[in-house]
């Protein structure tokens, strides 16, 4: 643990929390006051198509229910010093951000649709594996510019390099840049950056020092840590947190109702009864 330890909790108001939520939110604010620290409650509600204000109060609602406490967030009085703690009231600090890797010429335009992309794979990829951007689609040359405009802008990737990192529930990972993934993403041609932006900008902003989450954003991070070299900042350390499964074995998801924190409640559950069900890691 480091000192001046600063957590934080992200949920986004698209839907209800649900197990897998509460499971994640819960080993970051144990690790957080086995540290001694500090929990930071930001909304991530860029998807203004799907977030909706009253998911964001209802989430409010399902924390402190559970036995949350978070130190800084949008509905504290005052809510803290790293504010604005909602991402859609951020969109200058990330565009600043664009900004920056734009001049370095680590970031260019992609006009290319998906339609695009799928062409120019001469294989299809099963599974999970993420569609590798073709190095054959990148700009021979670009104009620098100060606005990014109506197209999406990717991160040029280092192929072939490997990028590790040790998180603290699953240990060393790895992952090579080119084949595990490609150029991503970073501004959409929609206004708004990708989650990877984001998230780096504002836990760097809210100087977070661990970020706790679902391990299914393992291969996001060694994206993420692309991102924090190119801008000259140290990365946070990472715990991913194994994921919470149903029956059949699918992770969990805002549309099943039935696992929701508000489903559980409204059937008697108390959020002891529910944390008893959990075979927590240690909190140190």
């Amino acid at each position: 643990m480091l000192m001046n330890y600063r957590g934080r909790l992200a949920p986004t108001p698209t839907g209800h929390l649900h197990l897998g939520h509460a499971r994640t939110f819960w080993i970051a604010q144990q690790r957080a006051q086995a540290a001694h620290g500090q929990l930071v409650l930001r909304i991530e509600d860029l998807d203004q198509a799907r977030c909706k204000p009253q998911f964001c109060q209802d989430i409010y609602e399902d924390l402190r229910w559970f036995s949350f406490d978070w130190q800084e967030g949008p509905d504290l009085s005052p809510p803290g010093d790293y504010g604005p703690y909602g991402q859609f009231q951020r969109l200058a600090s990330y565009q600043a951000v664009w900004q920056r890797l734009c001049e370095q010429r680590v970031i260019y335009p992609s006009p290319h649709s998906r339609k695009d992309v799928a062409r120019a794979i001469a294989a299809p990829h099963e599974g999970d594996r993420e569609i590798i951007f073709p190095q054959t689609l990148r700009p021979t040359d670009w104009c620098v510019t100060d606005q990014p405009g109506e197209v999406n802008w990717r991160f040029h990737v280092p192929d072939g390099e490997i990028i590790e990192f040790v998180d603290h529930q699953v240990g060393l990972c790895q992952y090579r840049a080119g084949e595990d993934f490609g150029d991503f993403i970073v501004w959409r041609r929609d206004g708004f950056p990708s989650y990877e932006l984001a998230v780096v900008a504002d836990d760097h902003a809210m100087a977070i020092t661990e970020v706790v989450r679902g391990e299914d954003l393992l291969l996001s991070t060694a994206k993420q840590i692309l991102l924090y070299r190119a801008l000259g900042w140290i990365a946070p350390s990472f715990y991913h947190c194994p994921l919470v499964r149903d029956a059949h074995g699918k992770r969990l998801a805002k549309r099943d109702n039935a696992v929701a924190l508000r489903s559980l409640r409204a059937q008697g559950l108390t959020p002891a009864e529910i944390r008893q069900t959990w075979n927590l890691p240690p909190s140190s």
